[in-house]
């Protein structure tokens, strides 16, 4: 690796990626769609090469939350289908029609806004239906006694001008979480999707080519749902509870240096707040690796960093470039030495738990001074730096 680059980066192990895909695709079966989803730079593992494997390997659709990030990947040689899951300004539609992008319709006037867009440019856009079943965000409402004017609103936005209408999908909010509420919570919006699909078709007279609503909790827990296709986001990566279960690798390792080692007395306190006081003459090495790298500052104190020998607290408060670790007792751990943050040996998992958070959460806050370093058959195959340098404004 370059020494400019041998600060703190994650390497993206394209191997795993793969193997992650493969998996999954041979679970949900030939007949099943697969959407990678790509949003958020592919939670932080970067959009563009994951999207570019995704590709290669016969992947079906890649869904982002903007059209800045769907046009990033139309500009990087990105064929394949891809959905815009948010918000697209209606000044935006002849873009989407442009790249061929295919748009998320949430509601009547949005369904309107695009229509009198794509008409005004004499194009067609393609839009998918959002289906709110449950999540209470983003759909259609057509729970309850919204259920006859939701599906007639979405008979209406389907057959406006300038629209095609190819599928329809819903979100689940609890199909991850564990216990019969949840359970319960996940069956009836099913129930409802496609309840409304049914009412929906019956009243167009044609039928969905794509119904989807299997998010990484239904992948892995709920067979019946997956319908035409599915739309698997942490479980892609390798990360959260049914990874392992599934056979899936985490593909993010986070790696930084020990930069400095330095030996205090007993009684030294250690960073900001002195929140950690030495209790023997104490090694303590340095990492250029803290809260804008990504590094939770609710860490500090509390963690364990891999090294060669073994995990290594975590001590003092995390700051803003940089953060301790205890090398008392491992004197083989030197300056130079690589550690791991998070990866194949310490479990992001773990990490996110003591966060109080999600694994997401941690890799999408992985920082655009972190390189990325993607690796395939052991070697690098590309690096790739967030950082704008002085020929570009962008990457």
């Amino acid at each position: 690796m370059d020494s400019t680059l041998k600060r703190t980066w994650a390497e993206i192990d394209l191997d795993a990626l793969a193997h992650n895909y493969k998996t999954l695709k041979e679970r949900i079966g030939k007949d099943v769609k697969f959407l990678g989803v790509v949003k958020a730079d592919a939670y932080g593992h970067g959009s563009v090469r994951v999207s570019r494997l995704l590709q290669s390997l016969g992947a079906d659709y890649l869904a982002v939350s903007s059209i800045d990030e769907a046009v990033e990947l139309r500009l990087n040689n990105i064929t394949m289908p891809i959905l815009i899951l948010g918000h697209t300004p209606r000044e935006q539609v002849a873009n989407l029609i442009k790249y061929n992008i295919t748009q998320a319709v949430t509601c009547k006037a949005k369904a309107i806004e695009y229509s009198e867009e794509a008409v005004k440019c004499h194009g067609i856009l393609k839009i998918h239906i959002k289906v709110d079943t449950g999540m209470s965000r983003l759909g259609y409402l057509c729970d309850g006694d919204y259920f006859n004017t939701g599906v007639e609103g979405i008979c209406e936005g389907c057959s406006l001008p300038g629209l095609d209408a190819e599928g329809i999908f819903t979100h689940f909010a609890v199909s991850d979480e564990p216990g019969d509420e949840c359970k319960a919570y996940t069956e009836h919006q099913f129930k409802l999707f496609t309840d409304v699909i049914n009412a929906v078709e019956e009243k167009l007279g044609q039928k969905f080519l794509i119904r989807h609503c299997a998010n990484t909790g239904a992948v892995a827990k709920y067979k019946d749902t997956w319908l035409d296709m599915v739309r698997p986001g942490l479980l892609l990566y390798g990360y959260g509870e049914f990874a392992g279960e599934l056979g899936l690798k985490p593909v993010m390792s986070l790696m930084s240096t020990v930069s400095t080692i330095k030996i205090y007395p007993a009684g030294t306190a250690i960073s900001y707040g002195g929140i950690f006081k030495t209790d023997r003459k104490t090694r303590i090495g340095v990492l250029p690796y803290g809260y804008a790298d990504g590094f939770f500052r609710c860490l500090s104190n509390r963690c364990e960093i891999m090294t060669k020998a073994g995990p290594a607290k975590q001590r003092g408060k995390i700051c803003m470039d940089m953060c301790m670790i205890d090398l008392t007792d491992m004197p083989s751990v030197d300056v130079g030495s690589e550690v791991e943050i998070f990866g194949k040996n310490n479990s992001i998992n773990d990490l996110a738990a003591l966060a109080g958070t999600i694994p997401y959460e941690l890799t999408c806050a992985v920082s655009k001074r972190v390189p990325r370093i993607y690796i395939r058959d052991g070697e690098v195959v590309e690096k790739e730096l967030l950082l704008r340098n002085g020929e570009s404004a962008g990457r």
